[in-house]
């Protein structure tokens, strides 16, 4: 498909006007322009900072370090719960049974009994805001009907995201030996969980309650201060171990601009909180988000050799946007699409038909792949051959 995309492609190219847009936002930056004069995060043992959208690198320091993560493990436990919602393998309201291995994991944990029931829905806030280890193990059970074949889950999805600095062991980040990731590769499956919009409606939660209208009423209280005290806070997990120390991964959104900072190794809550919203700061302060494509807006036609529609229009399913510095006045930013010629009948809903192609000067700075919004099967033969004649005697 790729050689195809390559040989066959139409491109259209599209110069953007460099009056007022910034500059492209450095890939790679270890800490974005002027930050030699500030460090960002400087008790933490490892950090990064970038916009979830694009994934932009701002800042990062030891962001490849091998290290105990914690609870910040529960990010692939709520990804992969959250594709399997996504997916229908799994619904909101479908029951999750606590076994007596789930029930008997220590450090943080909603008290779950052996034998009790709760809901997706309710295992998910006890993840999200109190961390619940078993609350995890219940959810790794339910998905994978024990917590082995869950962590082989992890892993697989872990590989198919690219995170090369990654192993899992378990489910919810209890000290183990060969458990680790980096601050890369958290920030990587959290960009991941947020492509799933309902999750802040979870970990965005300061406090809530869980067997409300029982004897045995459970008050959460979002071990993520920041989604109280920071404004645009809503996200993602916490975490803490005496070997781990305190580490936290974060997302925040202003003004079109989704920010995510991790840090791993700090040594205080405060000081964790503290570096966090210092990166945030500096991401808002100094970037901002500059839209190539709105929603809706059309970005070419594509025909489909013996389809049942001749054509499909590609339009833009979301803001295609770049991250940008903020007052630079001549960035050289431009685009082009590319579109398959040789597209044929059937088309899956979803299929990767052309891309969109943002340069900064000769520099390819993001690439998005355009997809079918639609099915398109074979034509029958009638259809064909009408459309055939059609062309010659203007048979409809």
């Amino acid at each position: 498909m790729k050689k195809a995309l390559i040989a066959g492609f139409l491109v259209l190219f599209v110069g953007l006007s460099s009056t007022a847009v910034p500059s492209y936002a450095e890939e790679n930056s270890k800490t974005g322009e002027g930050s030699s004069q500030e460090e960002l995060a400087p008790s933490a043992r490892s950090a990064i900072l970038l916009d979830a959208d694009t994934g932009t690198i701002i800042y990062e320091k030891n962001s490849h370090d091998k290290l105990p993560p914690a609870s910040i493990t529960k990010i692939m436990t709520m990804l992969l719960t959250m594709e399997a919602i996504d997916a229908g393998r799994l619904q909101w309201t479908d029951k999750v049974r606590t076994s007596e291995y789930a029930a008997s994991m220590g450090g943080s944990q909603i008290f779950l009994e052996p034998g009790e029931e709760m809901t997706v829905d309710e295992m998910l806030k006890g993840i999200a805001m109190a961390s619940g280890n078993d609350a995890s193990v219940a959810m790794a059970e339910k998905l994978a009907g024990s917590e082995q074949g869950f962590v082989k889950m992890m892993n697989d999805k872990a590989a198919e995201l690219g995170m090369k600095d990654t192993h899992f062991v378990n489910c919810n980040g209890l000290p183990a030996e060969n458990h680790y990731t980096s601050a890369h590769d958290i920030a990587v499956m959290s960009r991941e969980l947020l492509k799933y919009e309902q999750i802040t409606k979870y970990t965005g939660s300061y406090q809530d309650y869980l067997r409300k209208d029982s004897q045995k009423p459970f008050w959460l209280v979002n071990t993520n201060k920041l989604v109280r005290f920071y404004t645009g806070a809503d996200g993602l997990k916490t975490g803490y171990t005496s070997e781990a120390k305190f580490c936290l991964s974060a997302t925040a959104k202003r003004d079109g601009l989704r920010a995510v900072a991790v840090v791993m190794g700090a040594p205080d809550t405060k000081t964790r909180n503290n570096e966090v919203s210092r990166m945030f700061d500096y991401a808002f302060a100094q970037y901002t988000m500059h839209s190539i494509y709105k929603p809706g807006e059309v970005l070419g036609i594509v025909k489909v050799q013996k389809g049942n529609v001749p054509e499909l229009s590609i339009q833009a399913d979301r803001d295609y946007s770049v991250l940008v510095k903020k007052g630079v006045k001549d960035p050289d930013i431009r685009h082009e699409i590319q579109m398959d010629q040789n597209v044929k009948a059937p088309v899956s809903a979803g299929q990767v038909i052309g891309k969109l192609l943002v340069y900064q000067g000769d520099r390819l700075v993001k690439e998005f792949e355009l997809t079918s919004p639609v099915e398109v099967k074979k034509a029958g033969f009638w259809k064909l051959f009408k459309r055939t004649t059609g062309k010659l005697f203007h048979v409809d």
